[in-house]
């Protein structure tokens, strides 16, 4: 197709920009100087605006060989694994480095065009499919991966064959007000990270005024360390879309987007299989389920590389062809999300979550947490352990249970020196915090949170003040910098954690503090006010390892 036939067939429907660049990027392997002109005209969207835009995404190739060159993982646990040597290995073919691409449980990965590879060495890189989950090792009632490992599971005849779809069944043939009740007594709250309860949502989207209203699933994850949506979407697509129909039931949407992440490209294949099964089945479209005025229609929309795009306004600045800096709130999404109307952005955890808790019931769900905490977590764990992958547990499972009697332990003669939490987000646990429980009360009392699920182990081997700068340099690297605490701050961070600047530890120390204050009070959105806690963590757990790196800076 021609720039002008791309620009026709999508300049008429909902978020046109991002697959309008995929597609010339696609055909050509780059974006030329010309196809940004024949965009800007074709959509409107002044030049400058949009060359900004363009060169804002890791993944859009601006030359040859473009995509069609290697794209290397060098995120924090591939650079404990080998992600460095293979980059080195793969110059002559042009590689670059990416940041961590979700495939912590089975590395390293390499995107060539539009298919992954793995392996550990450039020699040994083969295409594979990602990861089932294991069997769960506490023999704990799940949820997300109830069924996951059954056969054929991602089909439509292999999800139906464990009741799939029944829950949305029941809902249709109730009302939109009772959906809403279960998911609020079920007490599922945001899997994503932030931990807002999805009844209260989805009742605020149903209660506000504007049509059409959206839901739009967060799938752009792009934590490090995090990796656990992506075996439900590549493994059990279709309880991610029952999920996003059910939310559509209970809000009266017509329209649905799932941003996906673009280092997953062989999941927007089986995503949309799932959405073309769906359709034929009449559980996508108009009148689902035989339910007169039920319309809902869902499409995918691929990102282009931005760790900011999975914050919530980002995303939808992304998604509506703008710079995607997060957005001033309020006024919030649930009033005004895409195009200024009311949506539900939700998680893909979250989601899948809400389709289980439709057939087995808000008691269920509640009850498979520990103590008095609701529900489960899917925990990706990687970094130094014997077994990594994603674990279902139930909240308020220890810690200690976790890595030691369901994931094996540390590697043979060593011992875990360090966690992250929330990926990198949460910072380090260490030390007696090590025995912390798998809930957010608990954990943020210890100076940390759970996040979105990602924790990375770190052995005896590991030098703490390289770990905390790795993870800064990344903070750095992915601020999208529209407001200067973050912009300035991680930069500074990392340069502390580069050289030291020449202090003294008391004075290295108050610079650290000062400029995390500053960050956490005066951030614009999660990223500024998270990243501090490396630094923080670091303070608290390893003064030793700084001082050394003060005296003697590599």
């Amino acid at each position: 197709m021609t720039d002008q036939e791309i620009i026709e067939h999508w300049q008429d429907q909902d978020a046109p920009l991002l697959p309008v660049l995929h597609a010339i990027h696609d055909r050509d392997d780059y974006l030329s100087d010309d196809a940004i002109r024949v965009v800007s005209k074709g959509l409107r969207i002044p030049l400058a605006e949009l060359f900004a835009t363009v060169t804002f995404y890791h993944h859009f190739s601006r030359s040859k060989p473009g995509k069609s060159a290697p794209r290397v993982c060098t995120g924090n646990v591939c650079c404990l694994n080998g992600g460095k040597e293979i980059l080195e290995s793969l110059k002559s073919e042009d590689a670059t480095p990416m940041p961590c691409s979700g495939r912590c449980d089975d590395m390293v990965p390499v995107l060539r065009g539009d298919q992954v590879f793995v392996g550990a060495t450039a020699e040994t890189l083969e295409h594979r499919p990602s990861p089932l989950p294991a069997p769960n090792p506490g023999n704990i009632d799940e949820c997300i991966f109830r069924h996951i490992r059954a056969p054929k599971r991602h089909t439509l005849p292999g999800y139906q064959a464990t009741g799939g779809y029944g829950g949305l069944k029941s809902a249709v043939a109730s009302t939109p007000a009772a959906l809403i009740d279960l998911i609020t007594e079920s007490k599922l709250a945001g899997r994503g990270g932030a931990g807002f309860p999805t009844g209260v949502k989805w009742k605020a989207v149903a209660d506000a005024p504007g049509d059409p209203k959206s839901i739009v699933c967060n799938a752009d994850e792009g934590e490090p360390g995090c990796f656990k949506d992506r075996a439900i979407m590549e493994h059990d697509p279709h309880a991610l879309i029952e999920g996003m129909v059910l939310a559509a039931y209970a809000t009266g949407s017509q329209r649905g987007f799932i941003y996906l992440r673009y280092e997953y490209p062989e999941i927007q294949g089986i995503l949309q299989t799932a959405i073309d099964e769906a359709n034929t089945a009449n559980i996508l479209g108009d009148n689902i389920l035989g339910k007169d005025g039920f319309n809902f229609h869902l499409r995918i929309i691929r990102g282009a590389g931005a760790y900011i795009c999975g914050e919530e306004g980002s995303l939808l600045n992304s998604m509506e062809g703008k710079h995607p800096f997060p957005r001033n709130r309020p006024p919030f999404p649930v009033t005004h999300g895409f195009e200024d109307l009311p949506t539900v952005v939700n998680n893909v955890e979250t989601l899948a979550s809400a389709s289980q808790i439709s057939r087995k019931g808000a008691e269920w769900y509640r009850r498979l947490g520990l103590d008095d905490h609701a529900g489960t977590k899917v925990i990706s764990l990687s970094g130094d352990i014997q077994r990594p992958g994603n674990y279902e547990v139930p909240f308020g499972l220890p810690l200690q249970t976790l890595l030691n009697d369901w994931a094996g332990g540390p590697l043979e003669g060593r011992t875990i020196q360090a966690v992250t939490m929330a990926g990198l987000s949460g910072g380090f646990l260490a030390g007696d915090d090590l025995q912390v429980t798998l809930d957010e009360p608990c954990i943020r009392s210890n100076g940390s949170f759970l996040g979105a699920g990602g924790i990375i182990v770190l052995d005896d081997r590991r030098d703490m003040v390289s770990a905390a700068h790795e993870a800064m340099s990344f903070f750095a690297h992915e601020s999208c910098g529209k407001c200067f605490p973050c912009r300035i701050g991680t930069q500074r961070l990392t340069e502390r954690l580069n050289d030291g600047a020449n202090l003294e530890f008391a004075a290295w120390q108050d610079e650290i503090n000062d400029i995390g204050s500053v960050m956490k009070a005066t951030s614009a959105c999660g990223l500024g006010m998270a990243a501090p806690l490396v630094t923080e963590s670091l303070l608290r757990y390893f003064p030793d390892a700084i001082e050394q790196h003060l005296s003697h800076p590599k």
